[in-house]
C-alpha cells in the first residue's frame, strides 16, 4: 500500500487492544487506498472536519487503529468501507452496501470478574461488556450495536460454521471448519475447507467466526478468499487476455 519511493518512515497505529502487525492507521487508508487526500497534512484537516467514523464514532486520531471488518463510514460522500486481508497477507478495503452500519463484530475473549463484581468480557475491539449471556464463550463472535454497545447476538465456535483466517501462513482465507484438534500442554489447531474443497489448518487464535453454517454475516471480497497458487493465478490471466 505505501510506496516503494515515499521514504523509509511510515505512520504507527496509535496504542490500543491489537498488536501493530494486526491493525492499519486510519491515515494509510484515507491517503493510500482510498486518494481522499495526497499529503499528510490533507489528511488531518479531513480528521479535525469531524468527517469519518469508524465503528459508529467520530474519529480524529489520523493514526486511529483498523482492524478486520472494522466499518469506516465517510459522512459527506455517504460511502462505507470494510477492511479485510487478503489471501496475500495485504490489508485491503472495500466498500459495504450499508451507508450507516448500526451494528459491528467482533471475537469473544474469556470473561473476568470486575471490580464490586461486575462480570466483564472484553471483545476484540476492545469495547467491555457486563453480564453477557453465559452461553457465549470463548471465540465466539458477537455482534454489538454501536449505539448502546450491547450484544445482540452470537455465533458459536462450532464445527460447520464459516470462519475467516486473520493470522499464520493461511491468514485471509475463509473456509468452513472440519474439525477441531485438541493438544494438551501445546497450541490447539482447527481444520477448514474452503469453497474450492482444498483443506488447510490453522492455530485456534487464528481464526474469526463469519456466519452460522455456510451463511455468512458479512459481505465476502472478490475471490472468496480463495487462495491460488501462481500457476493457476498465470492460467487466470492468460484465460483473461485471451476472452
Amino acid at each position: 500500500m505505501l510506496d516503494k519511493l515515499g521514504g523509509a518512515f511510515a505512520p504507527k497505529p496509535s496504542s490500543g487492544p491489537h498488536k501493530s502487525r494486526e491493525c492499519l492507521p486510519l491515515i494509510l487508508i484515507l491517503r493510500n487506498r482510498l486518494k481522499y487526500s495526497l499529503t499528510y497534512r490533507e489528511v488531518i484537516a479531513i480528521l479535525m472536519q469531524r468527517h469519518v467514523m469508524v465503528d459508529g464514532k467520530v474519529r480524529t486520531d489520523k493514526t486511529y487503529l483498523l482492524v478486520l471488518w472494522m466499518l469506516c463510514p465517510f459522512l459527506k460522500q455517504m460511502r462505507t468501507s470494510v477492511c479485510f486481508m487478503t489471501p496475500k497477507g495485504v490489508f485491503a478495503s472495500m466498500p459495504s452496501l450499508v451507508m450507516r452500519p448500526s451494528s459491528s463484530f467482533a471475537r469473544f475473549d474469556p470473561s473476568s470478574l470486575a471490580r464490586k463484581a461486575f462480570h466483564n468480557s472484553t471483545p476484540m475491539m476492545g469495547v467491555p461488556s457486563r453480564y453477557p449471556d453465559p452461553l457465549i464463550k470463548a471465540n465466539d463472535t458477537i455482534k454489538l450495536d454501536l449505539e448502546s454497545d450491547k450484544i445482540v447476538d452470537f455465533i458459536k465456535f462450532d464445527a460447520g460454521n464459516v470462519v475467516m483466517v486473520t493470522g499464520g501462513r493461511n491468514i485471509g482465507r475463509f473456509g468452513v471448519i472440519k474439525n477441531r484438534e485438541k493438544h494438551n500442554g501445546s497450541f490447539e489447531t482447527i481444520h477448514i475447507q474452503d469453497a474450492a474443497g482444498h483443506e488447510f489448518a490453522t492455530r485456534l487464535g487464528n481464526f474469526f467466526t463469519i456466519g452460522r453454517g455456510t451463511k455468512p454475516w458479512v459481505f465476502l471480497p472478490k475471490g472468496k478468499g480463495i487462495k491460488s497458487s501462481i500457476i493457476e493465478e498465470a492460467r487466470k490471466r492468460l484465460a483473461a487476455q485471451n476472452a
